[in-house]
């Protein structure tokens, strides 16, 4: 017999932390969710994969060093890609020289400057519908402000400006984002230290934020590596024997040239656009991992 609060020594300890029925339930339930989530995983991850698998499977007999570094030929249909991909890495360079210091500049207003009025909520409705522009309105965009208005013709700078226009959206909201999830009381400390606003945005908030910016900036070079219509009209061209000396020429580029071999050239051997679409994919994948392994780096320095 117990007495006060001590334990009946007739009942089994064990006993005590028995499953119920009711734990039994929902640990299946869990499990099941578990593999439900699992399952959506593998179908996101499967496509991306059977993708790569085949660009391998079909267009790995062409790729070697020589594809790479040499001049297309017989008309598109031999030889290599290199003046698509020379002129592929200025249209990237030059675009990610325009839209991120304008982009970050606009996600350090709106995020640490902007009152929220009339004004604010106009930019960021802006911002909105520019990123659900279709590309060939950009690209038409392009001609007429960059190509005409502008004069620059058609060249790697209105490209790449055009390009620039069309992925800010990207590099503003993911900026944004970024600098609004760095802890207030960071920016409070500087300030009764004596710190301007300014002086804690660029010692304090800038550089815990740059790991979110840094996932605007590889969005970017995802999207302005694959876009043809905004080049086509704007400075890419169907092939040129030189390389581009300055941002007024104009280049080739591997986007386009994969939509010229894959439907405009007859007589294109079946490998070959395969093959040109595997060096796209893989020239996105290593610089997206490029810029991945630096976020990585500056979010583990991270002291929050």
């Amino acid at each position: 017999m117990s007495n006060g609060n001590a334990p009946d020594p007739s009942v089994d300890p064990g006993a005590r932390f028995a499953e119920t029925s009711l734990n039994e339930r929902n640990r299946r339930v869990q499990r099941l969710y578990q593999m439900l989530f699992l399952m959506m995983t593998v179908l996101l991850i499967l496509p991306v994969a059977a993708i790569v698998a085949m660009l391998v499977y079909k267009g790995g007999s062409v790729f070697s060093i020589d594809f790479l570094f040499t001049s297309p030929t017989d008309g598109m249909r031999a030889g290599g890609i290199f003046p698509a991909l020379f002129g592929t890495i200025w249209l990237v360079t030059v675009a990610l020289i325009a839209s991120v210091p304008l982009g970050v500049a606009a996600a350090i207003y709106l995020s640490e400057y902007a009152p929220d009025n009339w004004f604010t909520r106009a930019i960021n409705l802006a911002i909105i519908n520019l990123a659900g522009v279709p590309s060939i309105v950009h690209a038409l965009f392009g001609v007429g402000a960059f190509v005409l208005a502008f004069g620059f013709g058609t060249s790697i700078l209105s490209a790449s400006l055009t390009l620039a226009i069309m992925t800010l959206p990207v590099v503003i909201v993911a900026s944004r984002e970024s600098l609004q999830s760095v802890p207030m009381a960071f920016r409070e400390a500087c300030w009764n230290m004596g710190a301007t606003r300014w002086q804690t945005i660029r010692v304090v908030v800038l550089p815990n934020a740059m790991s979110g910016i840094l996932t605007g900036v590889i969005l970017q070079i995802s999207r302005t590596v694959g876009e043809t219509a905004p080049i086509m009209f704007t400075g890419a061209v169907f092939f040129t024997p030189y390389l581009p000396q300055d941002v007024f020429d104009q280049t080739m580029a591997l986007a386009l040239h994969l939509f010229v071999v894959a439907t405009q050239v007859p007589g294109v051997p079946e490998d070959l656009p395969y093959g040109v679409a595997l060096v796209l994919i893989g020239m996105v994948l290593l610089l997206n991992s490029t810029a991945i392994a630096f976020r990585m780096y500056l979010r583990g320095k991270k002291k929050w």
